[in-house]
């Protein structure tokens, strides 16, 4: 997997200071909440990944607190949804300039956190009022990136024991019918919810372990 061209589409689990595009909030940082221990860019499970198979981060488009669809914590937020933030990149032509061979998406935890609605798995057709539910926002990025990044690898990283069961099972079943590889991280060392340095090196390892398959 030397030389893999990495792309990250996330939330906070995803995020440090400097490491992600200007503007957008992040969690973990030099000087973070004592709480998770993570200090240092190498401890996140995304970099500690890139440099055990020799690939490069091309962008880390993760933003602290946003969820996959358009209702987050405060109401309607396309512009900070997944949806919006890789529609912006699409129409920007990033993926056309920036070949990508392995796609992360690892989100879905502030859409639970939020209790944004639920809805119901949906595979075409998806009207904007759908892009306000999680489970058919989520089928339609699955698509999107399928459609427009179609030469990559596409990984959903599921926080299976975090995030409640409705959408665990939801993610899980969207991920099996549009054929997208779905790594279920499972327990992992946290404080307030967010990956310690432990907790960091077991997604780590959950996501290697399905690439090496």
């Amino acid at each position: 997997m030397a030389g893999k061209r990495i792309f990250i589409l996330g939330d906070s689990y995803s995020t440090f200071e400097g490491y992600n595009p200007e503007g957008y909030s992040v969690f973990y940082s030099p000087s973070p909440s004592v709480f998770t221990g993570v200090t240092g860019v190498e401890e996140t499970w995304w970099y500690r990944l890139a440099s055990e198979i020799g690939g490069t981060v091309i962008r880390n488009s993760s933003y602290s607190g946003t969820t996959i669809c358009n209702t987050g914590y405060g109401g309607y937020r396309p512009d900070t949804s997944f949806v919006g933030r890789f529609e912006r990149l699409v129409s920007d032509g990033f993926f056309k300039e920036n070949p990508v061979d392995l796609f992360f998406i690892f989100g879905g935890t502030n859409d639970a956190w939020a209790e944004s609605p639920v809805g119901e798995l949906k595979y075409d057709g998806w009207t904007d009022e759908d892009l306000n539910s999680a489970l058919p926002a989520f089928c339609y990025l699955l698509e999107r990136v399928k459609e427009c990044v179609p030469h990559a690898r596409i990984v959903n990283i599921l926080n299976d024991v975090v995030i409640k069961s409705d959408l665990v099972e939801g993610y899980r079943e969207g991920c099996r019918h549009l054929g997208v590889e779905c790594v279920d991280i499972g327990d992992f060392d946290r404080a307030e919810g967010h990956p310690t340095v432990l907790g960091m090196e077991q997604i780590k390892n959950a996501v290697l372990a399905t690439l090496e398959k």
